[in-house]
């Protein structure tokens, strides 16, 4: 994905929604929940509105920019989509994983906007795509979201997840301050949830055979540390990469030879081939391993925390954990 093409495609169309901006927001009530007396939310794509429908319950009404099924790195922001963000009571992002929100969200002038990343310490894993250096970590390059080399993909971290559910509830008590104590509630019992998950994981992975496990699209790179599993990516952080090198495929084949990977997975929202491919080479089977960047009707689980728990029967499976 080219982020220069499509932060400065962004800058162009923004700018030609100022005015509209400055328009709707004289002209209207706002957003759709101001009208029934919720708290207009507006969140960038699933982990976003997954964490702003929990925390704010009854007394949010949230919009999510992102339509499931979509793939969010690559998500364009129609005019209609930035006036709205203006108009929110409260949004809730991650910046680096979509250029076209970051931008707005700048643009927005809304005061209460949650950005993920900054409840929570975000790590580089790697710096190449596909490339070597970066065995002792197993993760992928960076191809998207900011030009930092940093990985934006902390909802894959239950631990990282909660230090996130926390921010976003600070800032939804902040917008709506009536409410305080029932997001606080919320918070801590989403929080609650996310601590048994993380055991979970522990717990489930503990007696394995096998610490390394191979995806198409590096988005696992936190999960991964937590666990101390090694992720190996065919393509690196941007999970619509299509050309692998040739040596990155032969060191993917010596290294599942060398740990006995009997599985190589890829994930709903993009295309299996890679990962079939791969797999044909080095004689493995292929299987799910969801990043949760949308739920759709192929996604194991209806939600967030159903699917982990079918991301961990999957990591099981394929590492031989007891």
């Amino acid at each position: 994905m080219n982020v220069r093409r499509q932060i400065s495609t962004v800058a162009l169309a923004g700018s030609a929604v100022l005015g509209l901006l400055a328009v709707s927001a004289c002209s209207t009530s706002g957003a759709t929940g101001k009208e029934d007396g919720k708290l207009a939310v507006t969140a960038s794509f699933y982990p976003m509105q997954f964490l702003a429908e929990k925390i704010g319950g009854k007394h949010v009404s949230v919009t999510g920019l992102t339509a499931p099924g979509t793939e969010p790195h690559d998500l364009e922001l129609s005019p209609k989509q930035t006036a709205q963000l203006g108009e929110s009571d409260a949004i809730v992002y991650l910046k680096g994983v979509q250029p076209a929100v970051d931008e707005a969200v700048k643009q927005s002038g809304v005061k209460h906007t949650a950005d993920a990343a900054s409840f929570t310490t975000l790590e580089s894993h790697g710096s190449e795509v596909g490339g070597h250096g970066h065995e002792e970590h197993g993760h992928g390059g960076h191809e998207h979201g900011e030009e930092s080399g940093l990985d934006p993909h902390i909802w894959l971290d239950p631990v990282k997840y909660a230090e996130a559910a926390k921010g976003v509830g600070k800032t939804l008590a902040a917008a709506d301050p009536k409410h305080k104590a029932d997001y606080e509630k919320n918070t801590a019992a989403l929080v609650k949830q996310l601590d048994k998950l993380n055991q979970e994981y522990k717990d489930g992975l503990k007696n394995r055979k096998s610490d390394t496990f191979i995806t198409t699209h590096a988005a696992f790179g936190y999960l991964a540390e937590r666990y101390g599993l090694t992720e190996e990516a065919i393509s690196g952080l941007d999970p619509e990469a299509t050309d692998v090198s040739g040596s990155r495929v032969k060191d993917l084949q010596a290294l599942a030879k060398k740990h006995g990977v009997h599985t190589v997975f890829f994930e709903t929202l993009t295309s299996p081939d890679m990962a079939k491919t791969l797999a044909k080479d080095v004689h493995a089977k292929t299987d799910v391993l969801d990043p949760i960047e949308g739920i759709t009707k192929k996604s194991r689980g209806d939600d967030y925390l159903s699917v982990m728990e079918s991301n961990l029967k999957a990591l099981q499976k394929a590492l031989g954990a007891k």
